[in-house]
């Protein structure tokens, strides 16, 4: 099953089993994410604590002129008082030694001081000498503007107090929030970092069956675009899951704890709000499902177009690849719009709601305010809880979209982590031995899919030293058979045996140190001439570099370059000619000092003139060292020590060359496909 063929998206949505195995890799951060979330309640509790705190310092200071007070003929200890006509007056009701109760009553700047309490916001009439309240008469003192602020002087104490520890909290606050959110941050940097390493480690002990059948643009999405969405989840999404939970719980409780009335009527709002998320989240996994394919198909599309740019311009296909890439841009743009349109309308469903609840508020805690059950500073805390209530669940489409492409980007990788290597040694893996380049194989068979066998029953064996040529048809199994050789596929049945041990005893690090292939498609790296000859082992020595270099002629064409050795290689080595990259090809290989060294079609690229060059160097070079080549120009291969030809997957001829003229069979007529002139 290809798993990576993006096309086939699947509904992902929360899956425990995948989050913990996410979180398995945050335990070497434990301490980091125990402070974060340490953090993040402490940054909860101070969003809790600033509707409070206004709400005490409105109604215990701003709004609390007409507050009952009670008054002493002794000066109270440890109480805010105020001194007034010879009594000492208190805001507190029912004390021991209480002499009676008080209140300031205001009416158009005019303020009174009454012996008795009226009910809050009930109406009262002045009358000469007295106020008159529902049948009853209440003698009063008019306050002069300095006698009123002199009963005032500890709410404006009050005010700046609180005003004081308002500052302080939202400074705690923004050093919780910005701890919380560097310390995930940095946990969660710390986590992709050690997940991408891991990854990356992985796909490059993946056999070479695994890239044939997944595209190199998929696997590079693996590493980069799904890692990214898994950064998005630890540093946005489990913040303001965390976060959002503990805030939501404190606001309910905040609120019950004010008035439970209210906040019942409130509540109200609570399963509307529960049935659109429902909905919101059915819709909007079927439109991002939708999008995530087409933008897959764009990759893809893009991928494939842009690698074959130089055929879509050699045939002039540019008009009707415009017209494919025109239509599946518009299917993703259709996508999209649909898209657009469910998040488009949650935001503001969840604002009417947010509204209407806000209306319920008003017209019931505004009702309880001038009716008296609840104090002014209740009613706007309950307005700035509502406020936060309503925030996590506006954010939530952002959020979901978040975690569903963090969920199947997860399920990808991990995907990827599961596949095994294929590359299992036995129980008898031997230690690094004296390589030496003796080759056997013994009844081989193999097979790419499991089905068609490409090698059956394939036997032969190479001395060390002997330099041994495979010739035949294409398809019929020659770089099959040097693939084998460096263990780059598990064969099916027999054995390959190097220097008499199975080459699944053999260490494949040490196998490959010892294996060297120059390949018909030579690939380069980006970098300079030096790198890509040694590829950054710095084992090798720039001296090695030149003198390998020169051996096999590529030392005269890299001293013509401006910066010699260190003359930048572009991407795929695309300023070179082909028989150029094939000479830096040949260096890397004899850089390596190999013990077998293999040559597919190493020559195939190389004009004449250049080929006899390199014949000279690798007459010098096989000395002593196991080589197998692989050639379809019969001339570099006619002093092989043995030729095998080989005819649909089966050995069919062995022996030098002059013998296999004499046997007038595949070979001779090979030869005289070539040579018939």
């Amino acid at each position: 099953m290809n798993y990576l063929e993006e096309s086939e998206i699947k509904d992902k949505q929360f899956d425990i089993k995948i989050m913990k195995r996410l979180l398995g890799y945050a335990k070497p951060y434990a301490l980091l994410l125990v402070l974060s979330f340490l953090a993040i309640i402490l940054a909860t509790g101070v969003d809790l604590a600033r509707p409070y705190i206004i709400k005490v310092t409105v109604d215990n200071y701003i709004a609390a002129s007409d507050e009952p007070m009670t008054a002493f003929t002794d000066m109270p200890e440890n109480l805010p008082y105020t001194h007034f006509n010879d009594l000492y007056f208190v805001r507190i009701n029912d004390l021991e030694g209480a002499e009676g109760e008080y209140q300031i009553l205001s009416r158009e700047n005019a303020h009174y001081l009454i012996e008795g309490v009226i009910p809050r916001n009930s109406p009262f009439e002045i009358r000469e000498g007295y106020i008159a309240f529902e049948n009853q008469e209440y003698s009063y003192i008019l306050l002069s503007q300095d006698e009123y602020l002199q009963f005032r002087e500890n709410d404006f104490t009050g005010v700046r107090n609180m005003s004081l520890l308002l500052f302080l909290v939202l400074v705690g606050g923004f050093f919780f929030n910005y701890m919380q959110v560097y310390l995930l941050s940095y946990t969660g940097q710390r986590v992709i970092h050690s997940m991408r390493n891991e990854l990356y480690s992985h796909v490059l002990n993946l056999p070479l069956k695994f890239f044939n059948k997944n595209p190199v643009g998929r696997l590079v999405t693996r590493v980069t675009n799904d890692m990214e969405n898994l950064n998005e989840l630890y540093t946005s999404v489990i913040v303001s899951f965390f976060k959002d939970i503990f805030l939501l719980l404190g606001i309910i409780i905040m609120m019950l704890s004010l008035s439970t009335e209210v906040s019942l009527v409130v509540f109200i709002t609570l399963p509307i709000v529960v049935f659109a998320s429902m909905m919101f989240r059915k819709k909007a996994r079927a439109a991002y499902r939708e999008v995530r394919r087409k933008l897959a198909v764009i990759n893809s599309s893009l991928s494939e177009n842009i690698s074959g740019m130089g055929i879509i311009q050699i045939f002039a296909q540019e008009d009707r690849k415009y017209e494919e890439f025109f239509k599946i841009n518009s299917e993703h743009k259709e996508a999209s719009l649909r898209e657009l349109f469910v998040f488009a309308i949650f935001r503001p469903t969840i604002d009417l709601i947010y509204y209407f609840a806000l209306a319920l508020l008003i017209w019931y805690g505004g009702g309880a305010v001038i009716r008296g059950s609840i104090q002014f500073g209740v009613l706007f805390a309950f307005i700035s809880y509502l406020d936060q209530f309503f925030q996590p669940i506006s954010d939530l489409s952002e959020k979901f979209n978040i975690m569903q492409s963090a969920m199947a980007s997860s399920e990808r990788i991990f995907e990827l982590l599961d596949e095994k290597d294929g590359l299992e040694d036995s129980e008898n893996v031997k230690e690094p031995f004296e390589f030496k380049g003796e080759v056997e194989f013994k009844n081989v068979w193999f097979s790419y899919d499991d089905e068609q066998w490409v090698l059956e029953d394939v036997s032969f064996k190479i001395e060390k030293g002997q330099t041994v040529a495979f010739v035949g048809a294409t398809g019929s199994g020659k770089t099959t058979i040097i693939s084998l050789i460096a263990r780059l596929y598990e064969i099916q049945k027999g054995d390959i045996l190097i220097d008499k041990v199975s080459i699944k005893d053999i260490p494949v690090k040490y196998l490959r140190k010892n294996v060297a292939s120059v390949l018909q498609d030579v690939f380069l790296f980006t970098g300079d001439m030096r790198s890509n000859i040694r590829l950054n082992n710095a084992e090798i020595s720039d001296e090695k570099v030149e003198e390998v270099s020169r051996f096999v002629n590529a030392h005269h064409f890299i001293s013509k370059l401006k910066d010699g050795y260190n003359s930048l290689v572009e991407e795929g080595g695309s300023t070179l000619s082909s028989g150029e990259r094939q000479l830096l090809a040949f260096a890397r290989a004899l850089a390596f000092d190999p013990k077998i060294l293999i040559l597919d079609e190493a020559t195939s690229n190389i004009d004449t003139q250049t080929e006899v060059l390199i014949q000279e160097a690798i007459e010098k070079v096989i000395k002593g060292r196991t080589t197998i080549v692989v050639a379809h120009r019969l001339s570099t291969i006619q002093h092989s020590d043995n030729i095998i030809v080989m005819h649909k997957g089966k050995i069919r001829e062995m022996g030098r060359h002059d013998e296999l003229l004499k046997q007038k069979g595949l070979y001779h007529n090979l030869y005289l496909l070539q040579y018939k002139e």
